[in-house]
């Protein structure tokens, strides 16, 4: 099985769902997708640059880094939200269970990111 390295920026409370259960939790509502990215440096950026100034971050970011089955994800299409180097997939939210059970491994911290003072 060919393998696609994936990251996902998280906050304290998301990071303690995946934590509690070794999968991405569900999404909320108003959070019709759900948006794996491309490259560390991506994950990294919105974790540094939203999630640490978010209060429902806890005001703390996180990278996380999981490999997911690549003949799984080719069914969806890379999107492209600020440039080349700001590539992410849409998951519809309906679709998450299935796409948790496409990871292979650990859902794995790989960066923290704190407000700087």
């Amino acid at each position: 099985m060919k393998l696609t390295t994936l990251w996902r920026p998280v906050g304290e409370a998301e990071l303690l769902l995946i934590r509690k259960s070794g999968r991405f939790p569900p999404r909320l509502p108003i959070q019709p997708i759900f948006y794996p990215v491309l490259s560390f440096d991506y994950a990294a950026k919105i974790a540094r640059e939203w999630n640490t100034r978010d209060t429902a971050s806890g005001f703390v970011g996180y990278v996380t880094e999981f490999e997911l089955d690549s003949e799984y994800l080719a069914q969806f299409e890379i999107q492209e939200v600020g440039g080349r180097w700001a590539q992410e997939y849409w998951i519809p939210a309906e679709g998450l269970e299935e796409f948790n059970e496409k990871i292979v491994g650990e859902i794995r911290v790989v960066a923290e990111f704190r407000p700087v003072a």
